[in-house]
This record gives structure tokens, sequence and C-alpha cells, in this order.
């Protein structure tokens, strides 16, 4: 995972949990999105998406010697 995704993820969890702290989004969508955010925000820190394993996505710059 590169480092942009990893950025956009944090900022799209914080948006999530501001909508969802904030009334914006309430009942089972707002619960459903502060979820989400924090799926985002775990997958940020370890580095991984376990469904970009499935569709062969990869975000991360290959590094050539």
């Amino acid at each position: 995972m590169g480092n942009t995704d990893r950025t956009l993820r944090i900022i799209i969890a914080a948006i999530f949990a501001a909508l969802y702290f904030s009334n914006t989004v309430p009942g089972t969508l707002g619960l459903v999105l502060l979820v989400l955010g924090i799926v985002f925000v775990l997958t940020s820190f370890i580095g991984f998406c376990p469904l970009y394993l499935p569709f062969g996505i990869n975000t991360c710059k290959i590094k050539e010697k």
C-alpha cells in the first residue's frame, strides 16, 4: 500500500468519524461508516488491504535497482 493510499484512507476515516459524531449521518448508516472508517485506519497502519489481493491491486511504487 502506497503512502498516498494510506493518507487518503486516514482522511476519509476522519471524515466518516466527523459525520457520525456530529449526527450528520445517524443510525445504521452512521455506524456502517464508522466501522468502515475504523477498517480504513487499521489497514493504513498495517499497510495491507486484504481486498487488494484478489483484485491484483498494488498502490505501492516498485523500486527499481
